[in-house]
């Protein structure tokens, strides 16, 4: 008989923010994890069709986009995943549109999930400045020149902001970031008493 228990993240919707270049495994592992606990995921990205995925730097599969970020709105999702991959953050960081949607998230208090050279779009977001986070080792010292306080962890969780090295760390990545997501109330929803109360995860 099929299982109809109900799931950590049934009812919820999350954005992932990737274009080409993107790592591969960083995308497809917690798409697969938040689908797995019952959220619906969008791919978002800069244009329609489909986007480059890459093992470090061999090109891999294709990945269909969902939603352009001219034809959604941060508004829409209760949380955020960027994926890494060096091509991939290193366009967007460049995209005011993307800036903008990472942005609204940080606005909107929801939580954001980044790992390995995805915090390079947090730097040019402004949004780096007084966290605590990690990722990818070639990256730390844009993070710190940027405010931020690095440290070497496989997962580092700020006040919703959670963060890994490289995708060694995805399996403490992925219950990081579906433990955040659950926590967070739904878009459009205000927080109950019960939730404000509720302390943040480290």
């Amino acid at each position: 008989m099929p299982d109809h228990a109900d799931k950590t993240l049934d009812g919820k919707t999350i954005a992932v923010l990737a274009t080409d270049g993107v790592e591969q495994i960083e995308l497809q592992e917690p798409v697969k994890a938040l689908r797995a606990e019952g959220a619906t995921v969008e791919i978002v990205s800069l244009e329609p069709g489909w986007i480059q995925g890459f093992d470090h730097l061999t090109p891999d599969e294709r990945i269909a986009v969902d939603k352009t970020l001219k034809t959604t709105d941060a508004s829409r999702y209760d949380g955020l995943v960027l994926p890494g991959g060096v091509a991939n953050p290193d366009q967007l960081r460049t995209e005011q549109a993307a800036l903008k949607f990472v942005r609204a998230f940080f606005d909107a208090g929801k939580p954001v999930a980044a790992i390995c050279h995805a915090p390079w779009i947090l730097i040019e977001a402004g949004v780096a400045e007084g966290r605590t986070l990690t990722a990818y080792k070639s990256i730390r010292t844009d993070l710190r020149n940027a405010g931020a306080e690095v440290v070497d962890k496989e997962v580092v969780v700020d006040d919703g902001l959670i963060t890994s090295r490289c995708p060694d760390d995805l399996p403490a990545f992925n219950a990081a970031m579906i433990q955040a997501f659950a926590e967070a109330p739904r878009a459009g929803r205000a927080k109950t008493k019960s939730e404000e109360a509720r302390p943040s995860a480290h």
